[in-house]
Parts: C-alpha cells; sequence; structure tokens
C-alpha cells in the first residue's frame, strides 16, 4: 500500500514540473533544446574529419611511394574520346573470298558477343582483339590450304569413306536380318557403330554422334587444337580470348551447320531440289509405295490422297472438266487402296515374298536361252543354278568355246591385212590356235577332263581327229557347241527345270520382267488401240498401202487435229486424232486413224530397231506420272508428237531409210493397230539392244586406238599361248568367287575399309576405282557371282579407254581444281552466309515441319532418285539390283546419327589432308578412346574380334 502510494506521487510531482515549466518556457522550448545538441555533434564531427584527413596526408607522404604516371595517363587517355581503329579486312589474298568472310566474322561478333558485352562496357578493344585473331587464323587457314594438293582428297579419301560408311550401313541391315528381328532405328544405330568398331578396329564415333554433351565437348577440344596450330603463341595463351573464339566456333558455326548437314529432311529436300528437272515415273512411284516398308509413309501418302479426294468432291463442274475430275478421283481411289493394303500387311505381319509368289503361280514369261547365254545377269542367275544340278561343265565348255571363236576371228582377221614376213607370222598364228584348241579339247572333252562334258562319242573322235590333221578354224568346236547347246535345252535337268526354279524368278525380278499385274501400264494404258471410221474416211487395205513407193510418199502429210481421254474397263488413256493426208493422181485423199501413246512407243521402237540411223534422229516424247489427263499436258504432247511426225515424215528422213515408208503407211493406216512387238518382246529389246549398241561402240572406239598391225600380233602372240587355260580358270575360278586378282595380302573385305580393295584394280585411273568402288558398295557386288563383277569391271576398263583414259582423268583433275577456286569457294562462303544470316539477320531456329510432310518428301525422294537411273545401268547390274542400291542409298541418309558420323569422317578427313605433318589420326583415335562399342570391342576374346579371319 505504501509502494503504490509512492509511485502515484512521483508520478504526480513530475507531472506538475512539466506543466510548470512549458506554462513558463513556451512549447517552443524543445525545438530549441534539440538544435543545440545537433549543432554541438555537427560542429564536432567536421573538426574531426578535417584533423583525420591532415593526419593521414602527413601519413602518405611519410611513409608511401609517390603515385605512378602511368596511371595517370592511362586515366586521362581513357577520359579521351576513342579513335577509329582500322583492320586489315585481307584474309586469302582473294576479294570475292575476302568480303563474305568478313560479313560472315561481323555477323558473328554481333550476335554472340556484342549482345551482352555492351552492357558490361563500352570499350570495343576486346571485340577488336577477338577480330584480330579471327582472322589470324583464317589468314593462316588459307595460306595452308593453298598449299594442298586435294585431288588425292577428292578422287580417293572422299569416295573411300563414303563407300566405308556404306559398307558398314549395308553389313550393319544383314546383321540385324539374320537375326529375324523387325529393324528399328535404335537397333540399327547400336549395330551400326558395333560394325564400325569392327571394321575400323582402333576408333568408334558413337559417343559423339549421339550424345549431345560429348558432341559439344568433342568440338571444344577439336577447336583448341586447331587453335594452337593457326593463332600466334600470344594470342593462343590468352585463355580468354581462346575461350571465347572456341564457343564462337564450336558453338556458334560448326555445331549448327553439322546439325544441319545431318538433318534427313534436310538431305531429301535437296536431293529432290538437285535432280529438280528429272520426272517422276509412275512405275517408280507405285514400286516405291508397294516397296515401302515405313507405315508413317504409306499413312502420309493415303492422307494426302484422302485429302485431295474432299476436295476434288467439293467441286461443283460439269461438260468436260468432269471427266477429268472424275478420272483424278479413281486414280487417288487407287493409290489409297494401294497404301490401305499395305499398311495392313505391315502391321499384321503377313509379308508376301512375290518370289514364291511368283512360282507359285507358274505364269512367267519365258525367256529363250539363247537370250540367256548373251546376257551377263541371266547369264549369272543361270550359272548359279547349273552348279546346283551338275551340269557347268556344259555351260563353261558352250562359254569357252565363244571366247576362243572370237579371239581366233580377231586373229585371222589380222593375219588377212598385207603385212610384212607373212609366212612366219601365218606360221605361228596357227600354232598359238592350234595350241589353244587342243586345250580346249583336254580340259573339257578328253578322257583326264574333270568335270567332262559327256556327249557322243563319235562327235568327240572326230573333233580329236581334226584337230589332229586338219588347221584350226574357228568353226572348228561348232558341231559340238551345237550339241552341248541342244542339251542343255532339251534335257530337263537343265534349262526345262531351270524355268521352273526360283533362280529363274530372281532373274526375271532382275530383269524388270517380273511385276505386279496393277504396275502395268503406261500413262495411257496398255491395251489395244480404239479406232473409229468417222464420216468421210477412206478405208485403205495395208496392200495398197504397201504398194506406195519411197518417192509418192512425199505427197503424204500427218498431223494430230484432236485429243481425248477415254475409259475402258476402268482404264483410263489420251486418244490422239491424226488425220492423215495422201495426195494421188486423181485428186486428195483425208482419213483419221486414232492412236495412244503406247502405239506411238511401239511403233518408235520397230523403226529404231530397224533403221539405226533413226535413233539420233528422232525423239519420242516422255512419259508424266501426275496430272497425265489434264488438258495442259495433253496439248503440249499433241504438240510434241506432231513435231514427231513431221520429222518423221521429211523427204530426207524417207530417202535416207529404204522400206520406212511402208512401216509409216501400217502405223497410218485406218485400222486397229497391232503392235509389232508385245510385253515380253519389248521388255527383252529394252535390255538386249542397249547392251548390244554399247559393245558395238566400244568395239569400234577400241579399234580405232593407234596400235600398229605389228604392236598388235606382239600382243596376241604373248596372250594365244595360253589362251584356252586362262578361258576356262577364270570362268570357274570367278564362278567360284575364287578371285584371280586376289592380292597377295589377304585383306578380309567384311572388316577392312573399301579403300584396302583398291590392288584389284587393273588399270590404275581415277575414274576407274571411283567408279569401281561405288558400284561395289552401293549394289553390292562382291556378295554376287564375281563372273558377273569381273565382266563390269571389263566394261568400265573397255569404256575408260575408248573415252580415252588420260582425258577423263585431265577433266577430273580440272573439276576438283574448278571445286577449290576462288570462285567456287567464295560462292560456298556466300551461301553459308545467307543460310545462317539471311539478309544480315541471324536465322531463327527452323521449326520442324510437320511428319506427314516429312514422310511425303521421303516418297518423293525415293521416286526421283529411282526415276533418273539410266535404264544401261539396268542392263548391266540388273533392275532389282539397281533399286535394291538405291533404296540402301536413300535409307542410309535417314538417320541423324549415322549423317552425323558421315560429317565427321569427312572433317576427319579433311584435317587429315590440311595438315599432313601433324598426328591428327592419332589425336582422333584419343578424342573417341571414350566410346563404349570401343572399350566393349577391346575387352573381347581375340578370337571373336574377326571371325571372318578364321577362314583363311
Amino acid at each position: 500500500m505504501m509502494l503504490a502510494e509512492t509511485s502515484l506521487s512521483i508520478w504526480g510531482w513530475g507531472s506538475l514540473v512539466i506543466v510548470l515549466f512549458l506554462i513558463k518556457f513556451g512549447p517552443f522550448i524543445i525545438f530549441y533544446i534539440f538544435c543545440f545538441f545537433g549543432g554541438g555533434f555537427v560542429v564536432t564531427f567536421f573538426f574531426g574529419k578535417t584533423s583525420s584527413e591532415k593526419y593521414l596526408d602527413q601519413c602518405e607522404h611519410s611513409f608511401l611511394p609517390p603515385t605512378s604516371f602511368g596511371i595517370t595517363k592511362c586515366i586521362d587517355e581513357m577520359k579521351q574520346e576513342s579513335k577509329s581503329i582500322k583492320i586489315d579486312r585481307r584474309l586469302t589474298g582473294a576479294y570475292i573470298i575476302d568480303e563474305p568472310l568478313q560479313q560472315v566474322i561481323q555477323f558473328s561478333l554481333r550476335d554472340y558477343v556484342q549482345y551482352w558485352y555492351y552492357t558490361l562496357s563500352d570499350d570495343d578493344s576486346f571485340l577488336v582483339e577477338i577480330r584480330k585473331t579471327l582472322q589470324n587464323a583464317l589468314i593462316k587457314f588459307s595460306t595452308r590450304s593453298k598449299e594442298i594438293d586435294w585431288l588425292p582428297y577428292f578422287a580417293t579419301r572422299l569416295v573411300d569413306d563414303f563407300g566405308t560408311h556404306l559398307r558398314i550401313f549395308r553389313k550393319a541391315q544383314q546383321r540385324i536380318t539374320e537375326k529375324d528381328e523387325k529393324m528399328k532405328a535404335e537397333d540399327l544405330v547400336d549395330t551400326f557403330f558395333e560394325v564400325e568398331v569392327e571394321m575400323e578396329k582402333e576408333v568408334c564415333r558413337d559417343l559423339v554422334c549421339t550424345s549431345p554433351k560429348d558432341e559439344e565437348g568433342f568440338l571444344r577440344d577439336l577447336c583448341e587444337v586447331l587453335l594452337y596450330l593457326l593463332l600466334p603463341p600470344g594470342d593462343f595463351q590468352n585463355k580468354i580470348m581462346r575461350y571465347f573464339v572456341r564457343e564462337i566456333i564450336a558453338r556458334g558455326i560448326i555445331l549448327p551447320l553439322i546439325n544441319q548437314l545431318s538433318d534427313p529432311d534436310y538431305i531429301n529436300q535437296y536431293v529432290i531440289w538437285m535432280i529438280r528437272d528429272s520426272v517422276c515415273s509412275y512405275e517408280a512411284f507405285m514400286n516405291i509405295i508397294k516397296l515401302s516398308d515405313n507405315v508413317g509413309e504409306l499413312e502420309a501418302v493415303r492422307d494426302k490422297a484422302m485429302e485431295e479426294l474432299q476436295y476434288l468432291r467439293s467441286l461443283d463442274t460439269a461438260g468436260d472438266d468432269i471427266n477429268n475430275i472424275k478420272n483424278q478421283i479413281n486414280s487417288l481411289l487407287f493409290v489409297k487402296k494401294v497404301c490401305d493394303s499395305r499398311i495392313v500387311r505391315l502391321q499384321t505381319g503377313k509379308e508376301i515374298d512375290t518370289v514364291k509368289l511368283a512360282v507359285k503361280c507358274g505364269k512367267l514369261c519365258t525367256v529363250p536361252l539363247d537370250n540367256i547365254l548373251v546376257h551377263n545377269i541371266a547369264l549369272q542367275f543361270f550359272m548359279d543354278y547349273m552348279q546346283q544340278v551338275g551340269g557347268q561343265a556344259h555351260l563353261f565348255f558352250w562359254m569357252t568355246v565363244e571366247g576362243y571363236r572370237v579371239t581366233a576371228q580377231q586373229q585371222l582377221a589380222v593375219l588377212s591385212s598385207p603385212k610384212k614376213d607373212g609366212r612366219h607370222q601365218t606360221t605361228q598364228t596357227k600354232d598359238l590356235l592350234r595350241t589353244a584348241a587342243v586345250g580346249v579339247y583336254d580340259q573339257y572333252l578328253s578322257e583326264k577332263a574333270s568335270p567332262r562334258v559327256n556327249i557322243d562319242e563319235a562327235l568327240v573322235a572326230k573333233l580329236a581327229e581334226k584337230l589332229n590333221h586338219e588347221d584350226p578354224t574357228p568353226e572348228i568346236f561348232d558341231e559340238v557347241q551345237r550339241k552341248v547347246y541342244d542339251l542343255m535345252l532339251r534335257d530337263e535337268r537343265f534349262y526345262p527345270s531351270f524355268k521352273q526354279h526360283v533362280l529363274y524368278v530372281r532373274m526375271l525380278a532382275e530383269l524388270d520382267m517380273l511385276k505386279d499385274p496393277s504396275f502395268r501400264g503406261s500413262d495411257d494404258g496398255e491395251g489395244e488401240s480404239f479406232n473409229g471410221s468417222p464420216t468421210g474416211s477412206i478405208n485403205l487395205s495395208l496392200d495398197d498401202l504397201s504398194n506406195v513407193s519411197s518417192e509418192e510418199f512425199v505427197q503424204l502429210r500427218a498431223c494430230i487435229s484432236d485429243t481425248g481421254v477415254c475409259n475402258d474397263h476402268g482404264k483410263t488413256y489420251a486418244l490422239y486424232a491424226i488425220t492423215v493426208r495422201r495426195r494421188t493422181p486423181n485428186g486428195e485423199e483425208v482419213w483419221k486413224t486414232y492412236r495412244r501413246y503406247s502405239d506411238f512407243h511401239d511403233f518408235h521402237m520397230r523403226i529404231t530397231e530397224q533403221f539405226e540411223n533413226l535413233a539420233s534422229i528422232l525423239k519420242l516424247p516422255g512419259k508424266k506420272t501426275f496430272n497425265n489427263m489434264d488438258r495442259e499436258f495433253l496439248e503440249k504432247r499433241k504438240k510434241d508428237l506432231n513435231t514427231y511426225l513431221q520429222l518423221l515424215l521429211t523427204p530426207e528422213t524417207m530417202k535416207a531409210s529404204p522400206g520406212l515408208a511402208h512401216c509409216v503407211y501400217d502405223f497410218l493406216e485406218n485400222k486397229a493397230y497391232s503392235k509389232g512387238k508385245g510385253d515380253f518382246a519389248r521388255k527383252m529389246d529394252t535390255f538386249v539392244n542397249p547392251l548390244r549398241n554399247s559393245m558395238r561402240n566400244v568395239s569400234n572406239a577400241v579399234k580405232s586406238l593407234p596400235d600398229s598391225l605389228t604392236e598388235g600380233m606382239t600382243k596376241m602372240s604373248d596372250n594365244m599361248g595360253k589362251i584356252s587355260e586362262r578361258l576356262g580358270q577364270d570362268i570357274k575360278q570367278s564362278f567360284f568367287k575364287e578371285s584371280p586378282l586376289m592380292q597377295k595380302t589377304y585383306v578380309d573385305p567384311e572388316h577392312s575399309r573399301v579403300g584396302a580393295q583398291l590392288e584389284d584394280v587393273v588399270d590404275d585411273t581415277i575414274p576407274l576405282r571411283i567408279m569401281l568402288l561405288l558400284m561395289d558398295e552401293v549394289f553390292d557386288l562382291k556378295e554376287r557371282n564375281q563372273w558377273l563383277r569381273r565382266n563390269i569391271k571389263n566394261l568400265l576398263q573397255q569404256l575408260i579407254r575408248a573415252m580415252h583414259g588420260d582425258t577423263l582423268n585431265k577433266k577430273i583433275v580440272d573439276h576438283v581444281d574448278w571445286m577449290t577456286s576462288p570462285e567456287q569457294v567464295a560462292d560456298a562462303v556466300k551461301r553459308f552466309r545467307d543460310a545462317f544470316w539471311p539478309n544480315g539477320i541471324l536465322a531463327e531456329a527452323v521449326p520442324r515441319r510437320d511428319k506427314a510432310i516429312r514422310m511425303r518428301t521421303r516418297i518423293a525422294g525415293k521416286t526421283k532418285l529411282l526415276g533418273i537411273m539410266p535404264d544401261e545401268l539396268k542392263h548391266i547390274l540388273g533392275a532389282e539390283t539397281t533399286r535394291k542400291g538405291i533404296l540402301r542409298v536413300f535409307e542410309m541418309f535417314q538417320h541423324t546419327q549415322l549423317n552425323k558420323r558421315m560429317v565427321y569422317v569427312f572433317l576427319e578427313g579433311f584435317l587429315e589432308t590440311l595438315f599432313p605433318m601433324y598426328k591428327f589420326r592419332e589425336l582422333f583415335n584419343k578424342l573417341h578412346s571414350h566410346s563404349k562399342q570401343m572399350q566393349r570391342y577391346k575387352h573381347r576374346p581375340q578370337s571373336t574380334q574377326a571371325p571372318s579371319l578364321q577362314k583363311r
């Protein structure tokens, strides 16, 4: 109680004092008190500050060294305005290259450095140093590239790298197929790099091609090595500068470029652009759809067909347009049906083996034995069959006799010309021919022959009598050869059974004579021509027309007056109305006849076969796959066919080819045109005639070579003594895949680079090496009958010699020089600049195109590639082999990881060629040493690393 009273008294007296104080002095007394104490604090602060500065100034002059004059000067210079910096813009010594290169450098610095550097500093000296560093590297790079001979790289190394890449891809496909597994992209990539390490043995690029992180690390390391080689030591030791330049080159230039070059869609578009002038064929398009094993491709084509169908059905048309629309709708419905059928087969796994199906059906074209024996591809399959049934001796004998006959005829033709010391040469030649003939007899017909040709002993004895008592002639084996031919033709073991064998079906496929019925037909159908007899037309018999001489024929004129579209039993084709006029003593006769494009094509084949000079004069308009019934195309074809007819009917053409008039009258007569060749005969002509013509041209070219008769006689004398042995042994060795050109040092072709097999090239010329390497790997010729491969190689050798190989080599050298010329280099730099900086602005990331568009692009690319393949190549290699080879190459480019591998291989070869004095090969092996495939390969047992070596 006392404490509470005391506390209350204190607060009371305190409050009273404050109230009295405010009443006495007023309320402003508080402000005065605050100013008093604040002013004292400020005076004390400034006094202490002044005293401290004086003391610190005394300490500085007493203990610290004087300030450097250079620092003051540097500060003064930095305060001054920056002067303009001049940079030497010369890089390569060629202005057309330097200008776009400078722009690339400028754009790179602007878009990769300046945009963030100017937020830190306005000083340009750092940017100038980076620019100088890049220019120094380019100058040294340019100087080094001028000292290199690029011909070996482009003519040998580049081809070897591409061929090896294709070989690895082919082996990977085969390995997956052998496992009876459905090919997946992931499995194919893994198997590809597994085969790569088995073939390269020291390097595998799987990490660089499949891991973005490892790829960036690889490019950083590679750029740092290049900067070490190209930059002055002072610039390279500047780490900050080096890292900046390295990142700009690696991530700003090289990596985007490699990503673009490795994109399958970009490659497909580029392929289409490269062959944009070629016309897609109906047959190629349908082949691609029916052979496609990618459901995405088929669905994309089907969806596009359905979209077009909806659009066409929505059109409101009448008259002639309605017929065109109906034709287009029918075509699209057919494409949709084919796609749906193929998709169902792929999804259900019910694939159809066309070879087995054809064998079961039994409805196959019959290829005469005469044609088989003179065609390389057909003969290859007949050889395989004869070996299986034990009749190879008969076929080898027939071929050896053919070789003997040709050689003997050539030798005797040489002897028939005027010559010196004719008696000596005649005697020597006859002795050589007798030796060759006896060799053939001993090898195939004598009792010691193995295997022996079993024929009538009386014929064999008669032949032996001729060899002993008569001079040898080219026809000495004819009777026995005819007997062997009849035996192969009629014996049920040989040709009759061959026609029922699966090898015969495969032969037809290679000859492009085994097709699905839906493939048949041209752009205007394959049936008989429609012919009418309009009012006023005059009917003439063939007998009346055939009596007209070529002199009277000049009075005949013909032109296509109209075109139309007909639909017969679901087949749509174009019909051309030809108005024919002929002047006679009684006046002018006029009639119309109706022909289809297939009639023109058949007629053209007949007359060019009968009159060879017309092949170089008359050119029949080509076919077209799409929109081949629209009015614009029909009018263009009408114009082209009219030009064809006018050129055919000129007096000069008719007089130059006696007998042509009757063929033309037959074609223009007002009656149903009877095709002179059936489907089979036309196909036989297609693959026999070009080969025959090409061989005739090669023969003529070889005969024109400036070898004297003495030189020719010497060469023939050196070879004739061993002719029989070479003819027989070469055929046998080739047939059993024992190449007589095998190098002494064994190189396993399945586990080595393509360049390791260059020793089997007899004529060591650039063109032959390139052709053989590419043809071997693209068309897989090494896996086939070596007899065919030998013939292809010999044909290429003859073609190169006939075309004067030295001149062709010079053209290749000139082409390489042109590719590395300043103009072409400048053009490449400009294309790079415009691709990454269109109109001087950094290109935005291109959005990935829709999957359906990419799939349709693949279909278009494959169709284009098949369309540009020349028929001559199919005649030499076979249609099926050609088709598979082209599609294999196209499929190889549809995998980004594999494309990256090829780009990096090209880059490595380029750097090894550019810096041969440095050990780039060892460097690349170290950079790729972390490969998982490589580590697994090293840990394998030695006996399993190269299985095929055990076959030696």
